[in-house]
């Protein structure tokens, strides 16, 4: 498994889900979907609250790495 890293290529909002994407080598929007039906089904805040934390806690993609 790759360092997990907030994504420059793969990114929608902040690169968040297609960090996690690829670092397990995945489609973005797969992890994307299960993001916000998980975010849905657990009444919205704790979905939102888990993105901005991983937002602060998930390191940039290196400078020059193409993700």
């Amino acid at each position: 498994m790759k360092k997990i890293c907030r994504s420059k290529k793969e990114k929608k909002i902040l690169g968040v889900c297609g960090g996690i994407a690829e670092a397990i080598d995945v489609d973005p929007t797969l992890i994307r979907l299960i993001w916000v039906i998980a975010t849905i089904f657990t009444g919205f805040m704790p979905g939102i609250f888990a993105y901005i934390v991983a937002w602060f806690i998930m390191p940039k993609a290196p400078q020059g790495a193409m993700s």
